[in-house]
This record gives C-alpha cells, sequence and structure tokens, in this order.
C-alpha cells in the first residue's frame, strides 16, 4: 500500500483543515487506517483510527470533538477534519494502514494506538496553528 497525506497547512488557532490521505496498491477498503502525528523532539502520538468499514472509530482525548477521521472506500482515502486547531496541534501529521480490518491483540485494549500495529506508511504533511 502506498499512501500519500495532503492537506496541510499554517492556519490561526481556532481555524479548520482537512488532511486527506490517499492510497494505492492494494484493496483499501480491506484495511484500518490511521493517523498520527508528531511534533518536533517528541515521540509519533496516535491521533485517530478507522476500521475498514468505517464502522470502528477511536480518538486520541486531546482530539476527541474537534478532529472527525472518515474514509471513502471507492475513492480509496481516508479523512481528517480538524476544527478549533490549537498551536499545541502543530506537527507532522501521518496516515497510517493495517494489514487487517482493525488491529488487535490478545494482550492489549488499545493495540490500535501503537506505531507497531501498522504496516503501512504516508510520508506526512506539516500542520502549523498559529497563536
Amino acid at each position: 500500500v502506498q499512501l500519500a497525506e495532503s492537506g496541510g497547512g499554517v492556519v490561526q488557532a481556532g481555524g479548520s483543515l482537512r488532511l486527506s490521505c490517499a492510497a494505492s496498491g492494494r484493496t483499501f477498503s480491506n484495511y484500518a487506517a490511521a493517523w498520527f502525528r508528531q511534533a518536533p523532539g517528541k515521540e509519533r502520538d496516535f491521533v485517530a483510527v478507522i476500521s475498514s468499514t468505517g464502522g470502528t472509530i477511536y480518538y486520541a482525548e486531546s482530539v476527541k470533538g474537534r478532529f472527525t477521521v472518515s474514509r471513502d472506500n471507492a475513492k480509496t482515502t481516508m479523512y481528517l477534519q480538524m476544527n478549533t486547531l490549537q498551536p499545541e496541534d502543530t506537527a507532522v501529521y501521518y496516515c497510517a494502514a493495517s494489514l487487517s480490518p482493525f488491529p488487535t491483540v490478545a494482550y492489549s485494549n488499545n493495540y490500535y494506538s501503537e506505531v507497531a500495529a501498522y504496516d503501512y506508511w504516508g510520508q506526512g504533511t506539516q500542520v502549523t496553528v498559529s497563536k
């Protein structure tokens, strides 16, 4: 699976952006997909995950109520609508895909939030939120 993010940019605090993640190379509709973000000097953090059918969605607590993840399997694209952006949302945003309908393991209830759960990654798109 090849993944390509787009839609990043510079926005003022309180503004909105919509990120897209275009997939190619395999049957996108078979795989879960997720958004992560990485700020300078920090680890890559989970943002949101959506199952292959779109029926299961989870968000990081820090973005609940502000961000919305969705997917259009016919267009092999995943989206992240980001509203009420804050300076702490500034990061490189990455999309990722898991070679399963939804990443799970017996030993963890939130495996979907771990970097290791995903097999393919995009190159990232920069989001900068100014005060």
